[in-house]
């Protein structure tokens, strides 16, 4: 049991392994002794490594007698955590069922606290509750939620809702009485307050833990170090830097905290009334909530304090809060499958998810109620607190998953590889010290401050400036962003899901005409609905009755696709006031009505005949039941009745595949098929009406009983309404921007595939040549294996008379196009919709990776598919952009590496990106800011490694003759010329336009790693140039206060300034000719090697149109330069410069002026030109020549591109086989690093890829084999 090794939340997103562990006192006394005998060290590092902390301190047990858990995520990032087991006493181990004392207390009236928290124990309580009836519950809260053991599975576990496992019948039978008081206390025992607490830390707690980040600690013992070997106006300045550090970062964080409390904190306490079993109704605060208490909704709205199924009534709901969409919801109360055959929705279990049109969601405003007289509108508690929607998106954001980013880790790298580079300036500096017989206090001062050389302590803040300057420019144009850190990942960015309504094209839909079916045929389409001759037909009906709007506060709200349908009947819709639905028992709360002018006009009569004329001819329709919209459904119904019927009809519209499925063949036209491919076709959003005339015998009161199956079947087929989605004026420029820099964009949408794939020819993700392939998979059926079947969707949109067959041997072989930098001409698409999507992954795993790197539409998919979509498209390598409305995206924008939602309200939390402008446009300005800010990430990682090898180098050089740099001399280094060049490099602006190339993704390349080591090499070669030459000096000596180098003249002053410190120059020796060479020579490398670093083009702007940086780097140079060719006494002593010849100072700028030559050349023209564009673009032809025709039949094509593209190269295979030629320097010798590179090579010579015109491709019949596949071709 000792070695027990489980698994907590398994399945789920944040699954952990979970180990016991217990208290060791012999641990605990060695670590104490351990503690003190390194001066608080160890305790700062177990402070830091939770698993070493648990394991030094305990030792392993099994979990059920665990005190201590040790939790380690299981994904790729492996991080541990650690949970303190607590225990609190409680009547029983099954929250969701009355224990047998609760009932003997309720039986004997008490009602008092039944369950007792050890800590809150007292005498009273004890007498109330005795020992005999009290068990022990051990549980742990990891990220504010609480895991119970659970004997059962022999685990820790998160105790659930009424979210999983509780059927729909059980919630109207079991759970719609109510909670006793008594059980009510029970359940908040386990599942604790409902409140979302987001505690703001106080100013200390957070101090405390800003102060003990490795960084500060490392800064702490820098400054005592330096305090030490009297360097205090230095360790003075870096305390003061590291101060304001820590203030602004405590201020931020503090705001952020802040923010996120009164965000929740909003409303999250209020009264609610709740219905007590067989007690009334009962107003209590909304904190003392639990899962299985029922709440009544107040007639005007409230906001929900928790999650709850409707179970009577109906609700208008604004769910802004959660989906960034502002539209009203209507939310009906869940169907009671009572009235249902055996087998049916009886055994249908409650999901928050596939029922959320009957759930009320926590944070969400209810703005109407609607109730029948009697009858309250009543809610159960499903879920409280953080396990709530919103407490779960609260969560996320308290707790975000660490950026898994190749720039950080190998920041990481290089800081050790400079940790290495001190490691041996230590054991050098120990050894010349030794050899020169220093003291040894003095060897321990020496040694250890070149480790603080090395590691420079400004690194992390000199990081995020380029971040914190993006972030500012890309809120000067509309784009908020609360995840900073990802917009270096959004450089990074090479391929972008799309949603399409909303996002690609316009929100509103228009309505282009009707097509009506009599007698089991097409008529022909009609423009206008609105018209006499239809006013009373079924069709217009349908229209006008089945749709979920409603007034709020007189305007009519809802889906803008209903508006547009009510808007061309021009019916009216009214609803019964308060008065009106208290006064009738029956009363249909929303009536439409066709105008009068609409209807059959009289002939002239008298007065008396023209009143009864008007009540005979008023027509309008009650809309008795309401089923609304499913996504997986994707349709909705009413029931309705018009005035003067005694039968009620029912209505139904939705995707016309579904509705067709629900109605009678033989109401069907025949033609169906091909009319609606020829809609879809042309980009038409194409919906279905359907009929039926109910039973009569079907009364009101069992249709607010009957579940939708039973009304959605043997319905009639009425006709199509044809929508048109246009597309957004900037869509097709926006989108050819992103070909053009080998963007691969994808579209992921919940509409019809042959329209998603119209719009995708619209708007240029797919060519007009170019191929696409459906995949359409069936799951097992009737004994038979899934399968796939693949057809070829016609190119081109023909008429109705084309065949729609293409023969496979027209087709041309994996062509790609003739320019690598372009390689994003494909050939080839797939698409595919949601149930497909589905069935692949279920039974067909190992074509999931194929599909995604080809496929380019998915259509009908629901929000966890597109979720889904994402990591898939993630777990090839590609870094994924999602662009959505944030209605059905909040899933994938959290997914993706950038999410950047439409939304215009703040309410899209879950997404790192929110643009204010509902336009794509925002996705190019990210992409080149986010690459801007990664160049200036690189630029400023490589000045910053190579400020610290320049002064390690200096300071090397320094201490072979026992001397070392002055305090005020690293001051200037270090405040002048370093922070103001790091703050001020960072300034260049992103690139106007987005190129082919992509930047680095990592510090540890090639390029980058031969960039910094040369210019290494350089600087280390002129100083220890400059250190050798001036010591071959013929006026060379070992410098005294009394030495002079300079004229006669200058040599009373400088006797006099020098005698001053004479004793300081005893002790330090840091006046001498080497350290006034070697500061004038490193002064200007450190500029030399910013202006070399700065650059431009192709993802920043010049240098030289950063103007501060330009003005900086200008006023440094005259400023060094004067102080060396002109010295100022005064400066001279401030910087405890000596005097040098003349001459020699002008050897000093001949050496500084080679040494810009050389850096520049070599930086921007020998590193550009040989390992940029050979090596670098050997490394691209390589990963275009295995993945230009696959990785491009995986992306989508430039509409800009169609000219070269209607001229693809028949040579691509030999050009690539040709790559293996030294000429090229061997691109096939090296295998692509990205898994979606490597697996296009793969297919580029696989002979049974892209699968065939009418093939089916089946799953194997045997479960070990499940996700293998074979090709069998249909006959």
């Amino acid at each position: 049991m000792e070695n027990e090794e489980e698994l907590v939340n398994k399945g789920e997103e944040d699954e952990m392994k979970i180990y016991g562990y217990t208290f060791c006192r012999w641990k605990l006394v060695l670590v104490a002794g351990g503690v003190l005998c390194t001066g608080g060290f160890l305790l700062l590092l177990l402070y830091w490594m939770p698993e070493w902390r648990v394991k030094a301190t305990c030792k392993r047990t099994s979990l059920r007698g665990c005190k201590v858990v040790l939790l380690r995520t299981t994904d790729e990032f492996q991080i541990w955590f650690c949970a303190k087991v607590r225990i609190v006493l409680s009547l029983g181990p099954n929250l969701l069922q009355t224990p047998k004392y609760v009932s003997e207390k309720m039986r004997n009236g008490c009602s008092g606290h039944l369950c007792i928290n050890p800590a809150e124990e007292t005498g009273n309580d004890l007498d109330r509750c005795s020992q005999a009836h009290l068990q022990e519950i051990r549980y742990f809260t990891h990220h504010s939620v609480k895991y119970f053991w659970n004997d059962v599975v022999q685990n820790f576990s998160i105790i659930k809702g009424l979210d999983e496992s509780t059927s729909c019948s059980s919630i109207h039978n079991e759970h719609s009485a109510g909670l006793t008081k008594g059980m009510q206390d029970y359940r908040k025992l386990f599942y604790g307050v409902n409140e979302i607490a987001v505690k703001v830390p106080s100013v200390f707690k957070l101090l405390i833990k800003e102060v003990l980040n490795p960084f500060y600690v490392f800064q702490l013992f820098s400054v005592i170090l330096w305090s030490t070997d009297e360097y205090y106006y230095y360790a003075a300045a870096i305390v003061i830097m590291s101060l304001i550090s820590i203030v602004s970062s405590l201020y931020t964080i503090r705001k952020q905290y802040m923010m996120l409390h009164d965000m929740v904190a909003a409303h999250s306490i209020v009264r609610v009334s709740v219905s007590r079993a067989n007690q009334g109704v009962e107003e209590i605060l909304s904190t003392d909530l639990v899962p299985g208490d029922v709440i009544v909704v107040p007639l005007n709205g409230m906001i929900m304090p928790c999650d709850a199924v409707l179970t009577s009534g109906t609700c208008i709901v604004n769910e802004s809060m959660l989906t960034g969409e502002s539209v009203p919801v209507t939310k009906t109360n869940l169907p009671h499958p009572t009235t249902e055959p055996k087998g049916g929705p009886e055994d249908e279990v409650y999901s928050p998810e596939e029922h959320r049109r009957h759930t009320l969601f926590c944070g969400t405003t209810v703005i109407q109620t609607r109730f029948y007289t009697g009858e309250l509108v009543k809610a159960i508690v499903v879920r409280t607190g953080f396990s709530t929607s919103k407490g779960q998106l609260v969560r996320s954001i308290l707790y975000p998953k660490p950026t898994d980013f190749k720039l950080y880790r190998d920041a990481y790298l290089f800081l050790l590889c400079l940790v290495g580079v001190a490691g041996v300036g230590f054991l050098y500096t120990v050894v010349i010290s030794i050899l020169h017989e220093v003291a040894a206090h003095i060897i321990v001062i020496e040694s250890l401050d070149i480790i603080t050389i090395t590691v420079p302590p400004a690194l992390p803040a000199a990081m995020t400036a380029g971040i914190v300057y993006a972030q500012r420019r890309l809120k000067k144009t509309g784009i908020f962003c609360i995840s900073p850190q990802r917009i270096n990942i959004c450089g990074q960015l090479n391929l972008v899901c799309f949603d399409k309504t909303g996002t690609l094209t316009e929100d509103g839909l228009d309505l282009w005409g009707i097509q009506r079916v009599e007698n089991a045929r097409f008529i022909l389409p009609e423009q206008n609905a609105c018209s006499e001759s239809l006013v009373k037909s079924p069709f217009v009906a349908c229209m006008a009755a089945c749709h979920s709007l409603t007034k709020i506060e007189g305007v009519l709200s809802g889906d803008p696709l209903d508006l547009k349908m009510l808007e061309a009947t021009g019916w009216i819709l009214e609803e019964a006031t308060e008065e009106e639905t208290a006064l009738h028992n029956r009363i249909m709360p929303t009536v439409v009505r066709p105008p009068k002018q609409l209807l059959p006009g009289p002939s002239p009569a008298a007065p008396k005949e023209m009143e009864l004329f008007e009540l005979s001819a008023s027509y309008e329709i009650g809309i008795v039941r309401q089923f609304p919209f499913s996504s997986a459904l994707q349709r909705m119904c009413v029931v309705a009745r018009a005035l003067g019927q005694k039968r009620m009809d029912a209505y139904v519209k939705g995707a016309p595949e579904v509705v067709a499925g629900l109605c009678k063949q033989e109401t069907v036209p025949v033609d169906f098929e091909r009319v609606l491919e020829e809609y879809t076709r042309q980009g038409f959003r194409v919906i279905a009406l359907a009929h039926r005339r109910l039973e009569s015998k079907l009364t009101w009161h069992k249709v607010q009983n009957v579940g939708r199956d039973a009304i959605e079947g043997n319905l009639d087929f009425m006709g199509l309404i044809v929508m048109q989605n246009k597309l957004k004026q900037e869509t097709p420029a926006v989108l050819e921007v992103l070909h053009k820099a080998n963007i691969r964009t994808v579209m992921v949408t919940g509409d019809n595939m042959l329209t998603a794939i119209s719009v995708a020819r619209d708007c240029g993700m797919i060519l007009p040549q170019d191929k696409v392939i459906i995949a359409e998979a069936l799951p097992p059926k009737d004994g038979q294996t899934a399968r796939i079947n693949w057809h070829y969707a016609d190119a081109l949109a023909k008429g109705p008379d084309s065949s729609p067959a293409i023969n496979s041997e027209d087709i041309p072989i994996k062509l790609a196009q003739e320019r690598l930098e372009d390689p994003q001409m494909t050939k080839y698409h797939f698409a595919m919709n949601g149930k497909s999507f589905a069935v692949i992954q279920e039974h067909f795993q190992d074509l999931v990776p194929k599909l995604v790197l080809h496929g380019t539409v998915f259509a009908r998919m629901a929000p966890e598919q597109k979720t889904q979509l994402v990591e898939a498209l993630q777990n090839v390598d590609y870094y994924v952009g999602m662009c959505g409305d944030g209605a059905n995206d909040c899933g994938a924008l959290k997914r993706a590496h950038g999410g950047i939602s439409l939304s215009e309200l703040e309410a899209s939390v879950a997404s790192p990106f929110t643009s204010r402008t509902p336009s794509i446009s925002c996705v190019p300005s990210l992409i080149r800011e986010g690459r801007a800010a990664l160049i200036t990430s690189f630029c400023v990682f490589k000045f910053m490694a190579l400020y610290s090898i320049i002064q390690y180098v200096t300071v090397t050089l320094l201490y072979s003759i026992q001397s070392n740099l002055g305090d005020f001399q690293f001051l200037f280094i270090d405040l002048a010329i370093i922070l103001v060049v790091v703050f001020t490099m960072s300034l260049n602006p992103a690139w106007k336009e987005l190129v082919a190339q992509r930047p680095p993704a990592g510090l540890i390349s090639g390029a980058l790693l031969c960039s910094v080591l040369s210019q290494i090499l350089i600087c280390l070669g002129f100083q220890t140039l400059g250190f050798l030459w001036v010591r071959q000096q013929p006026w060379y000596e070992t410098w005294t206060p009394h030495s002079d180098a300079c004229d006669v003249s200058r040599a009373p002053f400088a006797n006099a300034s020098q005698d001053k410190n004479e004793s300081v120059h005893d002790e330090h020796n840091i006046r001498n000719y080497e350290n006034t060479t070697v500061f004038f020579i490193s002064s200007f490398q450190y500029l030399i090697v910013a202006v070399a670093f700065s650059k431009g083009k192709p993802f920043r702007q010049p240098c030289y149109k950063n103007y501060l940086f330009v003005v900086s780097v200008i006023v440094l140079y005259a400023f060094i330069l004067f102080i060396m060719l002109h010295p100022v006494k005064s400066i001279d002593w401030f910087l405890e410069l000596v005097c040098v010849p003349h001459h020699w100072r002008v050897t000093i700028l001949l050496i500084i002026v080679i040494n810009a030559v050389v850096s520049i050349l070599v930086e921007n023209f020998l590193l550009d030109t040989v390992l940029w564009k050979v090596v670098f673009s050997r490394d691209k032809r390589g990963e275009y020549c295995l993945g230009s025709s696959s990785s491009s039949f995986i992306t989508t094509s430039s509409s800009s591109s169609s000219s070269s593209s209607s001229h693809p190269s028949q040579g691509v295979l030999e050009r690539c086989r040709g790559c293996a030629i030294p000429s090229l320097l061997g691109c096939r010798k090296k295998p692509p690093k990205a898994k979606y590179m490597h697996l296009a090579q793969e297919l580029l010579v696989d002979p049974e890829w892209p699968p065939k015109a009418c093939t089916t491709t089946e799953a194997r019949a045997s479960a070990h084999e499940n996700g293998s596949c074979q090709i069998i071709t249909a006959t």
